[in-house]
């Protein structure tokens, strides 16, 4: 069976998933290291512990393979206003291309729906070039608005559901 035909779960990120959520953001942005600041790396990558911190605050959901390996993950947040925020979104290179991005990403937009949201808004940096291509197929448009995130521009996106 080839990566495009593996089946995968998507569920509720817990605890005892801190080590492979952290290995999965690791491996999937690895080739974008030496495009970002070491403090945006370190952000973007996480700790046990930042992953953790991250739990608490949102929602986070993980991938797994067949095998109950976790192969993606994504969070997500209600702010204010109807408004949602994604995070932390990952697949490892391995399974880049399987479809799964887009399941991860919708599992996030009906969590965020389910919770009164109107609108979703993500942040990008310059070198994902292809994850902003993803996020606009999926119907994020950049808003023109651009922070600062560690010394690299953050690049916002907005979708309304």
């Amino acid at each position: 069976m080839n990566k495009q035909e593996e089946a995968f779960t998507i569920r509720a990120a817990a605890p005892g998933d801190v080590e492979a959520i952290v290995e999965c953001l690791a491996f999937a942005f690895a080739p974008y290291q030496q495009a970002y600041t070491r403090d945006a790396f370190l952000d973007t990558v996480l700790t046990p512990k930042t992953v953790l911190e991250r739990m608490s605050q949102m929602s986070i959901f993980v991938a797994t393979n067949e095998s109950g390996n976790v192969v993606g993950t994504i969070a997500c947040k209600v702010m204010e206003n109807g408004r949602g925020h994604l995070r932390g979104m990952a697949v490892r290179p391995e399974f880049q291309g399987s479809g799964l991005s887009g399941r991860l990403l919708n599992t996030a937009e009906e969590e965020l729906r389910r919770s009164g949201c109107k609108r979703i808004t993500l942040n990008t940096t310059e070198p994902l070039k292809r994850a902003t291509r993803f996020y606009q197929k999926y119907g994020f448009q950049p808003t023109g608005k651009i922070g600062s995130f560690f010394g690299m521009s953050l690049f916002e996106y907005s979708k309304s559901i």
